[in-house]
């Protein structure tokens, strides 16, 4: 039942008090149950009361209780004023309902007044799409003769910050120096430079900042952080120097924005020097300064060490979803930290804070880095209850982590959830076919004509997929749509071209693309000479980088790799020793690990297996296990067996599971007849679980690969390629063909040896090939591991006796048969 009062001024007036009171203590509801208790005895509110409860839901962006005055009022006998009306339209316009706002303007006629104006500029001014109405709204207001004050001002140039209102923007730009609010408001001076800045002039956002005669800590801050936020982070410092000159003290965002212009400056002193400002004044605990110095120390550590960023994240008192998403962001940027980044996000769940777009994006980033698609599923998951699934960067990550799992059939399916489909996207789904080397899907998307085009980085990602997998046809097909729209003038592309056909074994036509290419860069260089360096063109590829000098093109760490490559395919030793010492003297270029590692190989696999020692000990660093595996291997070739099984140590002792270094002693014993510590290896490996790569070749035929395996049956024609390799062993038997039998690396019977030996992958293939195809198209194959001593030697005599030419691609380099002859000279 509720209370009755009589009708007298003191208790109106009491009502009233206790209304407003509660408002100003916060107590919304206790607002509200007087307001209804003035109502059910029958007590008029007065506007005040009602303009009171209509500012405290401005302040808390309450639409729901905002409208509810708004209806109650309407029903009341109080006739609203100007000042209640443009508190509508700024509830309204905060809340995000411009079209309730924009009735409320419509309705108020005679009672419109310059702040009614300014609120309505305003509004438009800050919904997306609505700008030219706020350029319209403040021409109609000096057309009916209303002078402008600070506030039209600012809304007008907001809404002309960027497109085809800027013109309009700088027009009132002028207006304002002329009414004198320049110089007179700091709100105009600070809409100027946002402005200016959002159309990346920061020169004339500059200059109004010089301009105005008075500055606030709200004028520096806007400067420094349009400085920080464009990438002038030396501007930023600067300019946050002369604040503090001037007499200012910076705030959370001020500090906020310059420690980020001092982590991409990348000058973690300074960084500590503001982080020491900071805890003097009071802010490192404010989620907006900790978020940055957490970014600060994350891309400052060396070795990509969390601990100073821990230390700042474990000292802030409370968490939001900033600061989470910014600790998880570093330890995903860090690298090899991806576990601590899922137990965070696990944690920020349990937490019950609500991850964003951000922080869904990174950990879905950690997951691809992982290759886990189940954690990356339960991830999935909570981005679909969230509703976030269409958003691109999520979108991106999850088509990504999925093409990273190899499972592309779910990439597909994120990729098509997506309203807009922008260029990351695509590059991404064509760059996941591309590694998953599926090739036909990739196609198919391509032909589907999307919305959006194709670019450079699509056509270099599809080349190098291509090129990957060997497959010349959609390699060729890949270069005629580029010629067609045009992109063969693109340098990255070009690039892309050149080892798309040097991969695919055709080194003419990547050295007339690269020939075609106007203006070389280093890359273009680099990829030329590796190509004929892998091609057995080490001479060339020399006399290519002789050129490269000529041309004033200064190599590069990886230019120098393919250069001492080239040196060591065909055993060029003194020629590899100038070039390494050239590295440092001449071009300043510090050798790195694999400069190293190639050394290693040109002087093992040449006979200097002394030297290649004397310089893994004179490194400045720790030999890795590609160092003692490119020794091992050398030690395979040349019977070296006490320095072997010392190489096959130090790399077991780096990398336990490493197959390779099991694969390398076990065929060491063998080749040495000591089946018994090859067995033993053996043994290990399965002991370990560790699992030796299968031999595979492949070839492109009539647009369609063909895989064989070691004695492969499965093929349709297995009956016709079995026939043919038995005919060409009989003829290339007549020709001299001695089996090698040290290839065969199990202990049985001669007889049973010689078998094996033809059933080595490459020969099946050849076999296929030879049926397959006619003269004079090579024969191209390409396999997953080094080819043997032996299908080398019946390799050449084959192509001898059929006069085909066989171009095969392993995992080292390429060797072209032609005639009984290969292009390696018998060094690989």
């Amino acid at each position: 039942m509720s209370v009755q009062f009589r009708q007298s001024p003191g208790i109106h007036g009491q009502l009233k008090d206790r209304l407003i009171q509660s408002v100003e203590m916060g107590h919304i509801r206790d607002a509200f149950s007087t307001l209804d208790m003035m109502t059910q005895n029958n007590i008029q509110p007065d506007l005040v009361s009602y303009c009171v409860l209509l500012k405290s839901c401005i302040r808390r962006r309450d639409i729901s209780r905002g409208r509810l005055i708004h209806h109650r009022l309407l029903q009341s006998r109080v006739e609203p004023d100007s000042v209640f009306l443009n508190s509508l339209i700024a509830l309204y316009s905060k809340c995000g309902d411009w079209e309730l706002a924009r009735d409320v303007f419509d309705e108020m006629g005679e009672k419109r007044d310059l702040v009614s104006w300014s609120s309505m500029i305003s509004c438009y001014a800050h919904h997306n799409g609505k700008e030219s109405e706020a350029v319209k709204k403040f021409l109609q207001m000096l057309e009916l003769g209303f002078r402008p004050n600070q506030f039209c001002f600012a809304g007008v140039i907001q809404a002309c910050y960027g497109g085809d209102l800027l013109s309009i923007g700088l027009s009132t730009f002028g207006f304002a120096i002329k009414t004198g609010f320049l110089n007179a408001d700091l709100c105009v001076g600070c809409a100027l430079i946002d402005m200016f800045a959002k159309t990346e002039d920061l020169v004339s956002a500059r200059k109004v900042f010089d301009g105005m005669p008075e500055r606030n800590i709200v004028v520096w801050t806007l400067m420094i952080t349009r400085y920080a936020q464009q990438g002038v982070a030396d501007k930023a410092l600067e300019l946050f120097s002369g604040m503090s000159t001037n007499g200012f003290r910076p705030d959370q965002f001020t500090l906020s924005s310059i420690i980020s212009a001092v982590t991409e400056l990348g000058s973690t002193h300074i960084g500590q020097q503001l982080h020491s400002q900071a805890i003097r004044l009071g802010l490192s605990s404010d989620v907006c300064v900790s978020c940055s110095l957490l970014d600060m120390y994350a891309k400052s550590a060396s070795k990509g060490s969390m601990v100073d960023s821990r230390k700042i994240f474990d000292k802030m008192r409370d968490h939001n979803v900033m600061s989470w998403t910014a600790i998880i962001t570093g330890y995903v940027q860090s690298g090899g930290q991806d576990n601590e980044a899922i137990d965070l996000f696990n944690k920020m769940i349990e937490g019950n804070v609500r991850p964003n777009q951000f922080t869904y994006s990174t950990i879905l980033k950690a997951c691809a880095n992982l290759s886990d698609a189940n954690i990356g599923d339960q991830i999935h998951g909570w981005v679909v209850k969230s509703g976030l699934s269409p958003v691109n960067c999520i979108g991106n990550s999850l088509v990504s982590m999925y093409s990273r799992a190899g499972k592309m059939e779910e990439a597909r399916k994120a990729f098509d959830f997506l309203f807009d489909k922008n260029l990351i996207s695509c590059n991404a789904i064509f760059d996941g076919y591309s590694k998953n080397s599926k090739m036909g899907d990739a196609f198919k998307l391509i032909n589907d004509n999307l919305d959006v085009g194709l670019t450079s980085f699509t056509f270099s990602s599809l080349l190098s997929a291509a090129a990957s997998i060997g497959s010349m046809s959609k390699g060729q097909q890949l270069h005629g749509r580029i010629l067609k729209l045009g992109f063969q003038s693109d340098i990255g592309v070009c690039n892309a071209l050149v080892s798309m056909y040097s991969r695919c074994g055709d080194i003419d036509d990547a050295w007339l693309v690269f020939k075609e290419i106007a203006n070389m860069n280093v890359i273009s260089w680099t990829s030329m000479i590796a190509a004929l360096a892998k091609h057995g063109q080490a001479r060339h590829a020399l006399e290519l980088f002789d050129e490269m000098l000529c041309s004033d093109c200064k190599p590069n760490e990886v230019t120098y790799i393919s250069v001492l490559s080239a040196c060591s395919h065909v055993g060029l030793v003194k020629e590899g020793w100038e070039h390494f010492y050239s590295m440092s003297r001449d071009h300043n270029i510090i050798p790195k690990i694999e400069h190293y590692a190639c050394m290693v190989d040109l002087l093992g696999r040449s006979g200097f297996i002394k030297e290649a020692v004397e310089i893994i000990e004179s490194m400045p660093f720790d030999p890795d296990d590609l160092i003692w595996r490119t020794l091992l291997g050398s030690c395979r070739i040349h019977g070296n067996m006490r320095l072997g099984e010392y190489a096959a140590e130090k790399i077991l002792k780096l990398k336990p599971d490493d197959s390779a270094a099991h694969i390398l002693l076990s065929n060491l014993y063998a080749a040495a007849g000591q089946w018994e510590n090859a067995a033993e290896v053996r043994t290990n490996m399965k002991q370990r679980c560790v699992s030796k790569e299968a031999g595979l070749s492949w070839m492109e035929v009539a647009n369609r690969v063909h895989k064989f395996f070691v004695a492969d049956t499965k093929h349709a024609q297995a009956r016709k390629i079995y026939a043919k390799l038995e005919e060409l062993r009989i003829e290339i038997k007549k020709m001299g063909y001695v089996p090698d039998l040290n290839c065969v690396l199990h202990e049985v019977e001669e007889e049973q040896k010689e078998k094996y030996l033809f059933q080595h992958s490459e020969k099946i293939a050849l076999a296929f090939g030879l049926i397959s195809t006619s003269a004079p198209r090579p024969i191209r194959i390409f396999k997953n591991l080094r080819i043997c001593g032996d299908c080398h030697n019946a390799i050449k005599l084959i192509t001898k006796h059929t006069g085909r030419v066989v171009v095969l691609r392993d995992s080292n380099r390429f060797h072209c048969f032609t005639d009984g002859v290969c292009s390696c000279g018998d060094h690989w």
